[in-house]
């Protein structure tokens, strides 16, 4: 018997498209609803986030316990570290459940790349990671509209103060681009990135396992090293699965508060 080194195959599950094979609903719509591998990771995954917060709190106590202690250490955290530290208490209480839902979304989400059977975070591709990035980039917008008034906003976040008139032809440009363009898209390639690098390194490790150990000759015993190189990523990665979670959120919330403090520019 012989081993084969089975390389990532990104195509199908990176890069949606007919071409790639769909699983479901390729013929409804002219495909506009197919769905692939990924997508129903997606939809798995945000499906039992819905239900662990319906049964944590469809009955909650006063004194929590199992479920329910789990979700509000969960909420709890999002709110003293990532929310109030960076907002503070009165501004916090209104962007609290959208952070907290930013949150939970980016950690359910990643969480599947480390679930045998699943082993990709549906965040690997980039579709969801825009979806999130443009969420908390209206929530920035809107914090500084709702506070100075669109226009102000706007002329508080790319003009720089006290600085010669002739340098706001390079600042202005410089500003906008820093401002409302780098910010999603860097949330954005952030997090795909990590998750897409993090599922191929796993990938090779295992098939590097599965070469090594068929060879059934001296190789064999790299397998050992190969499978433990992969335990111990895959820990790493459900590091990273939290702190990608915890980097996203806390990256939107600052930029709502300093859509917040803008006049102080």
């Amino acid at each position: 018997m012989k081993g084969e080194f089975h390389e990532p195959d990104l195509d199908s599950e990176i890069f949606p498209g007919e071409e790639y094979g769909h699983i479901l609903f390729d013929d409804v719509a002219g495909g506009w609803f197919a769905l692939d591998r990924l997508m129903l990771v997606r939809i798995l995954m945000a499906a039992v986030l819905v239900i662990f917060f319906v049964v944590a709190m469809r009955n909650p106590k006063v004194v929590p316990r199992g479920v329910q202690n789990v979700a509000e250490i969960i909420l709890d955290f999002v709110r003293v570290n990532i929310v109030e530290s960076t907002l503070g208490k009165k501004e916090g209480k209104r962007f609290f459940p959208l952070i907290a839902i930013i949150f939970v979304t980016v950690l359910a989400l990643n969480l599947s790349t480390v679930i045998p059977g699943l082993n990709v975070s549906s965040n690997a591709r980039i579709g969801m990671p825009i979806v999130l990035a443009i969420t908390g980039y209206v929530a920035m917008i809107y914090a500084g509209a709702k506070r100075y008034g669109f226009f102000k906003y706007l002329k508080s976040s790319i003009v720089v103060p006290n600085v010669p008139w002739v340098l706001h032809i390079m600042l202005v440009p410089i500003e906008i681009l820093s401002t409302f363009i780098v910010r999603p898209v860097t949330l954005a390639i952030r997090l795909m990135a990590n998750m897409l690098a993090g599922h191929l390194i796993l990938v090779l490790l295992f098939s590097a396992t599965n070469f090594f150990f068929w060879q059934l000759n001296g190789w064999t015993a790299l397998s050992g090293v190969t499978v433990l190189a992969g335990v111990v990523f895959t820990a790493f990665e459900l590091f990273i699965v939290g702190l990608q979670a915890y980097i996203f959120a806390l990256l939107v919330s600052v930029y709502i508060d300093l859509s917040l403090h803008a006049d102080e520019h």
